[in-house]
């Protein structure tokens, strides 16, 4: 066989940094055009030299604006630039935006991308290669054209896609590939999505025969207690052979050292056009096991092979684990018994948005993983893809979810509108796309689906309301009767039988983010739910078993816990619900909610209450925490000016707030000793310092050198309030509303404040194993720059996140500064964010100034492909400026 070229002009074709299902191999780079060489199917980047442009709000489907699909159409005066782009991050924080608080505050709107390629096949004379091109996302709306043809709508934002280019491509000049997006009838979700091709795009070129879209499933199974791997492969290979004659499917297992450690080998016919599958097991002894602590990655690489050459090469990531939901014991994992320790995730990126960026994502995650979390539920629905490798890679489990709403909507415009056309086809996508990953465990089919109840209507609801009604509870009314299989209990079991269908063989569970805990909840009757996922109600936990006997249980959604990074409302022991009841609207002027544990949604919990329910209930499997990063919409329990979550254990910017060391000290055996909050009161105040520690037996509070007394953490939990039923008598009663500083996770101390430091020690077998310090800050003097790595990849992507601090003479943190800061950025990169953490700042995410919030904030800047030198700086009228290099 000859080799394959394509000419792309003007854009540079970049092989995906990260190493996804098809191998590409680059030659050169000539002028300003790629010349890629394959002797197999190549899949490069298409994400450089776009433009787009906005339809003014006045013109929307007006003739003015003119048809952008025409390949004709003139676009020179057009925007430039890269995706994954959301322009609806650039925008400004409006209450008239029609998104509201809940969808973030910034605007929707149509959008229309172009790009401008040119594609020559070299293949000895013969141009009978297919040629796709494959979305990860767009938001939403999305209809793609080529050359003047439309090759198909998805409606759904969430979802990857192809499409076949092949009839409609110009192998002989100029070809316009032009993607109209239409997010304008808002509100569409329940928190912010982002608008526009906001993940990566890729053009792939295969031979006629070539292995289909997402087209192997290796279903990996650990035998005799994991000292033995079977992997099941099955390929589906479409187009058909040259010369129809018959070829082979070659698989062949690579380990992490590329050694190979079994291969494959099946014949074909090619005499036929049809989708052809091959299926064989490949098997080998003493496999290294994939597990959270050590995640061991093999590669399975599918070639076609004709005559000895090679039609087509397919590289699939796959680890070999086994795990078990028990009903008594919980989950384990390779027989080692754990819990799931897991957040939920929303998709956007902070200040970056939702345009997809994997050293943001990786940094979210490290953040994670280094707090002692193993899980993440993708809420709610898919995923990046780049998400999913990292999680095989860093060893994070995964719960896959697909939806917030089925038939019945919770907003005005949102998927509902859609389901009964798409959702088996989106579901479908998801599972074939996603079931190789060794992270994944289980699937989610829903979060919070009004099809819980015979009746829950919200859509006549503002969107605070709606998100408020879903866990207020229902009449009884509203569930499934004895005997019932009632219509809602059939969409479920259908949703059910896709995944099983699809993913078959492959031991995961299918679960539902439910906040009906009532047996008779029309999914849970549907026979569908293999694993009980309660959003919240912890207080039902006690009779899960006798409820729902021989069913694995798992917080799908827990805690909703309120916290902004910094801030604090004293005194520490009273807990407030925000707001009381969901009905009912809260307000205070800071717009902030206490960072202690002591603040939480009506609906929900603390932190400690929480997690002390899962660590002393052995068949509770674990938790998936409401949030691990605050996010971009649904600002609870506030409306506009605020206009982001208050739920994160980190907040937007990436700075932990002082539960994310409860967690640590509970979750890893890293040595952990928090004391908070801050030195810097009134004289004479009344304050209450909290200390999160492990490791030790005590501690013991020093001001300016004299001792506070020395605190333990106690098993004494206090009495349960009335409304914490069924709670009372079962293991770890979890309820930490009482007036009290101490409790199993952290201690404290009420003390008078006064000028100078604070110093927590910690002992053990009495003595001293660590200390921490908390100095009274002076007069804020400088400003300190704080790279979280000192040099990028000239690769136009690649980023670094700034921690900007206002510090005073002796570099302490100054706690409650606020200073305005300006950035400079000289040679190779670009101000790509900035941010605070501030749930109610209207500054906008793309700028070159941000205040601090509590004597923080942060500036993110971004490669632009040069290679040049960094300098940033950062300036502020009453600070000394400060620089860094990279």
């Amino acid at each position: 066989m000859g080799i394959a070229c394509f000419n792309i002009s003007p854009v540079t074709s970049i092989i995906n940094p990260k190493e996804m299902n098809k191998k590409c191999f680059i030659l050169s780079l000539l002028f300003c055009l790629s010349v890629v060489a394959v002797s197999a199917q190549n899949r490069g980047l298409f994400d450089n030299d776009w433009r787009f442009a906005l339809v003014p709000e006045e013109q929307e489907g007006k003739a003015k604006f003119g048809n952008p699909a025409d390949v004709n159409y003139d676009d020179s005066q057009w925007r430039k630039l890269n995706v994954p782009h959301d322009w609806a991050v650039e925008g400004d924080f409006l209450a008239s935006n029609p998104s509201g608080a809940g969808g973030g505050a910034l605007p929707g709107g149509i959008g229309w991308y172009r790009k401008h390629f040119a594609v020559k096949a070299n293949r000895s004379g013969d141009n009978t290669d297919r040629y796709f091109i494959d979305f990860d996302g767009v938001f939403m709306n999305s209809t793609v054209y080529l050359n003047g043809h439309e090759l198909g709508t998805r409606p759904y934002g969430y979802s990857s896609f192809r499409y076949d280019m092949t009839p409609y491509l110009n192998l002989s000049g100029e070809n316009v590939l032009v993607v109209k997006v239409d997010n304008s009838d808002q509100p569409n979700s329940r928190w912010y999505s982002g608008c526009g091709i906001y993940r990566h795009v890729y053009l792939v070129q295969t031979n006629q025969l070539h292995v289909a879209h997402w087209g192997t499933f290796v279903n990996t199974v650990a035998l005799n207690n994991g000292k033995k791997a079977q992997m099941k492969i099955q390929v589906k290979v479409d187009g058909h052979a040259p010369d129809a004659a018959d070829f082979q499917v070659v698989n062949t297992v690579y380990d992490a050292n590329g050694k190979k450690v079994a291969q494959t080998k099946q014949k074909m016919s090619g005499r036929t056009r049809e989708m052809k599958v091959s299926e064989t097991v490949a098997a080998f002894s003493n496999p290294q096991l994939w597990s959270v602590d050590r995640p061991y990655l093999y590669n399975v690489k599918t070639e076609i092979v004709q005559n000895g050459v090679v039609l087509d090469e397919y590289n699939t990531k796959t680890g070999v684990r086994y795990f078990n939901f028990d009903v008594n014991k919980g989950f384990s994992l390779n027989g080692k018994s754990m819990k799931i320790n897991g957040v939920c995730q929303h998709h956007d990126l902070g200040c970056l948005g939702s345009a997809i960026n994997e050293d943001a994502l990786r940094r979210q995650l490290t953040m994670l993983k280094e707090m002692g979390c193993n899980a993440i539920r993708c809420s709610h629905n898919p995923p990046a893809p780049e998400l999913l490798d990292l999680c095989d890679e860093m060893g994070f489990l995964v719960m896959d979810e697909c939806f917030d709403m089925w038939r019945r909507k919770k907003t005005k415009n949102d998927y509902a509108r859609f389901f009964d056309e798409w959702a088996n086809r989106d579901l479908t996508d998801l599972v074939v796309r996603d079931r190789n990953h060794p992270s994944i465990i289980m699937w989610s089919i829903g979060n919070e689906v009004l099809e819980q109840w015979s009746d829950a209507s919200a859509d006549t609801l503002t969107l605070e309301q709606a998100n408020m009604i879903l866990n207020a509870g229902h009449d009884a009314s509203t569930l499934a009767k004895d005997g019932e299989m009632s219509i809602n209990s059939v969409l479920a079991k259908n949703l059910s039988d896709i995944i099983k269908d699809t993913d078959r063989g492959t031991g995961r569970l299918i679960t539902a983010g439910c906040n009906e805990p009532d047996p008779n909840n029309h999914l849970f009757r549907s026979g569908g739910i293999d694993l009980i996922g309660f959003n919240y109600h912890h207080q039902w936990v006690r009779d899960v078993p006798k409820n729902f006997p021989g069913k694995p249980f798992i917080f799908s959604e827990s805690v909703s816990a309120l916290q902004t990074r910094g801030f604090y409302t004293m005194p520490s022991d009273k807990v407030t619900n925000a707001p009381k009841e969901w009905w009912m609207p809260y307000t205070d002027p800071s717009y902030m909610c206490s960072s202690y544990d002591n603040m939480h949604a009506p609906w929900s919990s603390t932190h400690e209450t929480l997690w002390d329910v899962v660590k002393h209930n052995d068949f509770v499997a674990g938790q998936f925490i409401w949030t691990g990063w605050d996010y971009i919409g649904e600002p609870t329990p506030y409306s506009y000016p605020a206009r982001s979550s208050y739920f994160g254990i980190i907040d937007l910017a990436g700075f932990p707030k002082d539960s994310y060391y409860m967690y640590q000290s509970e979750w890893t055996n890293k040595d952990v000793l928090h004391l908070f909050p801050h030195w810097n009161w009134i004289k004479g105040q009344e304050i209450d310092l909290w200390c999160y520690y492990n490791n030790a037996d005590e501690v013991e509070l020093f001001i300016n050198g004299k001792s506070q007394g020395v605190r333990k953490k106690t098993d004494n939990r206090p009495a349960l309030q009335p409304e914490h039923k069924n709670t009372d008598i079962f293991k770890g009663s979890g309820n930490f509303d009482g007036s009290i500083l101490n409790t199993p996770y952290h201690v404290g101390w009420r003390v008078k404040y006064e000028p100078g430091e604070v110093k927590v020690v910690a002992k053990k077998d009495g003595k001293v194993v660590r200390e921490t310090v908390e100095k009274t800050a002076g007069t804020a003097h400088h400003i300190r720059l704080t790279p979280d790595k000192k040099e990028m990849k000239a690769d136009g992507t690649s980023m670094v996140f700034v921690t900007v601090e206002v510090v005073d003479n002796d570099g302490t943190l100054c706690p409650l500064a606020e200073d305005q800061i300006f950035f400079e950025v000289e040679g190779g990169a670009k101000i790509a964010g900035v941010d605070n953490g501030s749930q109610s700042s209207l500054e906008r995410f793309k700028d070159n100034k941000r205040k601090a919030l509590f004597g923080r904030c942060l500036v993110v800047l971004q490669s632009d492909g040069t290679g040049k030198p960094v300098t940033l700086t950062a300036k502020s009228a009453m600070l000394k400026e400060a620089t860094v290099k990279l």
